[in-house]
Order: C-alpha cells, then sequence, then structure tokens
C-alpha cells in the first residue's frame, strides 16, 4: 500500500494521483525525471520488490516529508535529523481484514529521496525504488550493520534483478558517515483507515548520510 503525506507540496502529491496531463507532457526532461511517480507505479513495484525479496504480507509505505522524517527519526531513533527511509518491522505480524500478513511499514522522505536523484544523476523514481527496496530488506530482517557484509550482497543481486542502479550501502562507503545501531521500539502507525493499532520492532534506517543540502539538525 502506497500513503502519501498530504504535507507533501500540492504539485508532487497531485502529479503522483493523477493521470499524464497534457500539462505533465509539456515539462522539461530534468523537471519530469525529479516529480513524484504515481501511486500505481509505486504499488506495482512495491509488489514486484516483495515478490523478488520473498517477503509476503502487506507493507505500507509511507511518502512523506523532511519534517515528518526527522520526527519519526527523533521520536523511534533518538536522532533529531532527516534520513531517506526508515524501516518498521512488525515484531508479531497480524492479520489485516483481508487475512494478509501485516510484515511492516517503510517511510520515505520525498525532498530528501529528490536531493539524492539529484546526486545521483537518475530520477526521483528510481531513487524511491532504491529506498523501497533497501527498506523491504530490513522488513524480512537483514541488517547491514551487523551480518558481515550478507544484505549488501543480497540487495547487489536483487538491485540487478529489478534494473536499479547503485545502493544506499555502497554510497555509505564515502566517508564522513556516522553509522550507529537503530534502538529497540513500536513502530508508528502508518494508516489507522484500514487497521487497528500494529505493534511492531526495531526501526532502521538507510547508512546513506543526508545530502549537503538536506536539512541539519
Amino acid at each position: 500500500m502506497i500513503l502519501i503525506d498530504i504535507d507533501l507540496d500540492p504539485s508532487a502529491a497531485a502529479d503522483a494521483l493523477a493521470s499524464t496531463s497534457a500539462k505533465q507532457m509539456a515539462v522539461s526532461t530534468k523537471d519530469k525525471n525529479l516529480r513524484l511517480p504515481s501511486a500505481l507505479t509505486l504499488a506495482r513495484f512495491l509488489t514486484q520488490a516483495q515478490k523478488t525479496v520473498r517477503l509476503k504480507g502487506e507493507v505500507t509505505v509511507l511518502l512523506t516529508t523532511d519534517a515528518a522524517i526527522r520526527k519519526l527519526n527523533h521520536r523511534f531513533r533518538g536522532k533529531n535529523q532527516v534520513t531517506d527511509v526508515l524501516s518498521f518491522p512488525a515484531v508479531d505480524p497480524i492479520r489485516s481484514s483481508h487475512a494478509e500478513k501485516i510484515v511492516g511499514d517503510l517511510a520515505i522522505s520525498v525532498p530528501t529521496a529528490r536531493r539524492q536523484a539529484v546526486d545521483q544523476n537518475h530520477s526521483l523514481s528510481t531513487e524511491i525504488k532504491v529506498l523501497i527496496l533497501h527498506g523491504l530488506l530490513h522488513l524480512a530482517g537483514h541488517d547491514h550493520e551487523a551480518d558481515n557484509g550478507q544484505m549488501s550482497r543480497r540487495e547487489l543481486l536483487l538491485r540487478a534483478r529489478l534494473g536499479l542502479p547503485q545502493g544506499l550501502i555502497e554510497r555509505a562507503t564515502a566517508p564522513k558517515l556516522n553509522l550507529k545501531r537503530a534502538i529497540n521500539v513500536p513502530c508508528p502507525i502508518l494508516s489507522r483507515s484500514r487497521r487497528g493499532d500494529r505493534k511492531g520492532g526495531k526501526p532502521r534506517t538507510s547508512t546513506h548520510a543526508p545530502s549537503s543540502r538536506s536539512a541539519r539538525p
């Protein structure tokens, strides 16, 4: 399930929900590449990526703002700073009204993803897909900070299958990074409309530090 934060820039949110229009066709290639992909496009990728990761169950992906993800990072990890993606695996997976197991939530900052897309010279759509895959691997139980490179190797293989470029772990080899373990806390509730409260596990963030143009604490 793809959720779009109502506090995202209205034009960005509209792009994600609207079909292709004459106005969208008129924008420059650069601007178009940095537009938020449609919710349908991301939902299809999420389904494909879950099959590739072999992660069965319902995953909610919240596309949100820098401010919102900073609050989540501060509340659940004690880090008062912006990050790109947070993963919240369910400790005791429960079943939704459709009898589908809920395996966890992902929160992605669209503004941060956009800056990273510019830095990596690819589209916002590609960057969000990279973040989704990284988050799904965490939901599947992988931990690149403690697994002697197993997640990195797995992510490399799956990115190739999904046609994605360099991932977050490779970017983290750059200097000036502060890599710390996440703490064990409950997951946030990203969607209350279709399900009740859910218990969650260890939230994780990518190892990629925010761009120098990102908001800093």
